[in-house]
């Protein structure tokens, strides 16, 4: 009897560990799935140091090492996972994941094909390797389906909602919700408590642009269980969205997205990856003011860590948004200094450099670094363009034809590109000009490249008069000054209809271009057609009165052999 009940003491307290272990890995799942990465890495970690032979402990101690972007200490959870259970086949899906990461499908491949050795009639190795498809940056759609299909075959009792949350997941990311849909559903009809199926219905409306559903949806979550940290994360995300596209209501929606934010942040361990994401979200509410105190005390755990790159990336952006445009410059020269992450430099990074520079007078080196931008994102000429006007304005006319030049090279598709060649031209032409009067003796290289510019802007704008009045000009310049044949002749006749015909109101304020238009042609047909040439200087007169030019060419025009005299050339 005493050996019976020791045997039987021990079996209950054998079944008490059982039990407390399969909790606390249930628990440490919860975290999970509630984004509080800190508290899962922790559990699991203490899961790993009591039970070293169970191979999903470490699955999961890798998965959220890859939830939060830490491949090798992932890698290094997955490969003791598959020394501690060596037949466990979710350690080499986690190994799959992380070559999927590295873009190594062909490794991918072997440890998946490895997992499948293994456990090839278990629906969770197809579901995890479904999962890792679709759980990247670079998407496999092509090799996620049938995998996510088998794993749904093997559970033929449909007793996993994970299963369907992966399907639906699939198509969800696809925009394909009408497949996604009725899966989510499934889902919740295994396990109603399935709050992550409810968020992501609420993001697939969301990405609808169907914000007032979306919002619905998710805040059924929060009714529900009101500390659900991703609900809050969601609907930040989807009323901030919304904000952007109801700018009657936005700055509220705003308000409430910034504010829900932060219930997320208050309701995940606080990690550094969580205030991580936090500050994210800053950027993309443009609330500089407060990412530039938060990112302030915002360390990675290692200062070789690749996130530590974004958080010098956000301490720059702020400062320069906040117009402390030294400290942007520092933190920006620390970000390019980091010669490991340089692959991830994007455009938006020189960007800022530039904008920091351009506001401390360091105009070159602005352009330097905004041309880079611009290199590698087109969408970003715009800054450029505000370094060429700056060019301009200070009558910098080579420099500012310079950067123009690189403008509407950049982006042909930019909704400023007509304006853009207008200053092109017109830094061209006043370069010429310039030239000119300082006695430098130009080439009329430039002249053609200002015409060339201004017959852009005339394709983009057929009735811009200022295009046609430039074009006269440059071609008057490019005529031969003895004996022209008229060049111009097409333009100024162009811009006088355009002033005088098609756009009559514009007539008064057009005063000194219609007269410089009228004593060139006059001038111009005062050999060939006196009557006409008349006709034109009168019409000055009708404007100028005591227009010089024209009294004296009228006066030349009335003797009997009296040769018109020519119009000066004006540059």
């Amino acid at each position: 009897m005493i050996k019976k009940n020791i045997a039987l003491a021990t079996g209950l307290l054998l079944m008490g560990s059982t039990a407390s272990f399969a909790q606390s890995l249930a628990d440490a799942k919860k975290a999970i799935d509630a984004e509080q990465y800190q508290k899962a890495t922790s559990m699991l970690k203490t899961l790993v140091a009591n039970q070293p032979k169970v191979g999903d402990n470490y699955f999961n101690l890798g998965k959220v090492y890859l939830l939060t972007d830490d491949i090798d200490s992932a890698r290094a959870a997955f490969t003791n996972g598959t020394t501690a259970e060596p037949k466990n086949a979710l350690n080499y899906v986690g190994l799959g994941q992380a070559d999927l990461i590295d873009n190594n499908a062909t490794n991918a491949k072997t440890n998946f094909d490895k997992a499948i050795s293994f456990k090839a009639k278990d629906y969770a190795t197809y579901l995890a390797i479904g999962r890792a498809y679709i759980d990247q940056k670079n998407v496999d759609y092509a090799q996620a389906l049938p995998n996510l299909q088998k794993a749904d075959e093997l559970d033929s009792k449909d007793k996993d909602p994970e299963t369907f949350l992966a399907l639906a997941d699939f198509y969800a990311m696809q925009r394909k919700n009408t497949e996604a849909y009725p899966m989510y559903l499934r889902a919740l009809d295994i396990n109603p408590n399935l709050y992550r199926a409810n968020v992501q219905i609420g993001k697939m409306y969301k990405d609808a642009f169907a914000f007032p559903e979306a919002e619905a949806e998710i805040k059924k979550v929060i009714a529900a269980d009101p500390n659900y940290g991703p609900a809050y994360r969601e609907l930040a995300e989807t009323q901030m969205q919304w904000s952007f596209a109801d700018p009657k209501n936005g700055e509220a929606k705003r308000t409430e997205a910034l504010e829900n934010m932060r219930k997320y942040l208050d309701l995940t361990d606080k990690s550094f990856d969580s205030r991580l994401r936090y500050a994210q979200f800053l950027v993309y509410a443009s609330d500089f003011a407060t990412l530039e105190k938060e990112v302030a005390t915002l360390n990675a755990p290692d200062a070789n860590n690749p996130k530590t790159f974004v958080v010098i990336r956000m301490r720059g952006y702020s400062a320069v948004e906040n117009k402390n445009y030294e400290q942007g410059i520092k933190y920006m020269n620390e970000l390019f200094g980091r010669t490991q992450d340089a692959a991830r430099i994007i455009g938006s990074d020189y960007l800022y450099l530039g904008r920091a520079q351009q506001n401390l007078g360091q105009d070159s080196l602005a352009f330097i670094n905004i041309a880079k931008a611009v290199k590698l994102d087109s969408t970003k000429v715009d800054a450029l363009a505000e370094i060429g006007k700056k060019f301009y304005e200070a009558k910098n006319f080579p420099k500012s034809a310079e950067v123009y030049s690189k403008v509407v090279n950049a982006n042909s598709k930019d909704p400023n590109i007509a304006m853009n060649y207008y200053y092109l031209g017109a830094s061209h032409y006043f370069a010429y000009a310039f030239d000119v009067r300082d006695n430098k003796n130009p080439t009329k290289d430039a002249l053609v490249k200002a015409d060339t510019a201004f017959s852009n802007l005339i394709r983009l704008a057929p009735d811009y008069e200022t295009a046609h009045l430039f074009r006269a000009r440059i071609n008057k310049n490019l005529d031969n000054a003895e004996t022209p044949i008229g060049l111009a002749v097409p333009f100024y006749s162009k811009y006088i209809e355009l002033v005088t015909v098609s756009k009559p109101e514009k007539a008064a304020a057009s005063k000194t271009g219609l007269v410089e238009a009228y004593n060139y042609l006059g001038a111009f047909y005062a050999n060939t057609d006196k009557e006409k040439a008349k006709e034109f200087f009168n019409k000055t007169l009708a404007l100028d009165p005591q227009n010089a030019l024209a009294l004296d060419n009228l006066k030349y025009l009335a003797g009997p052999a009296t040769p018109a005299k020519k119009t000066p050339i004006k540059k």
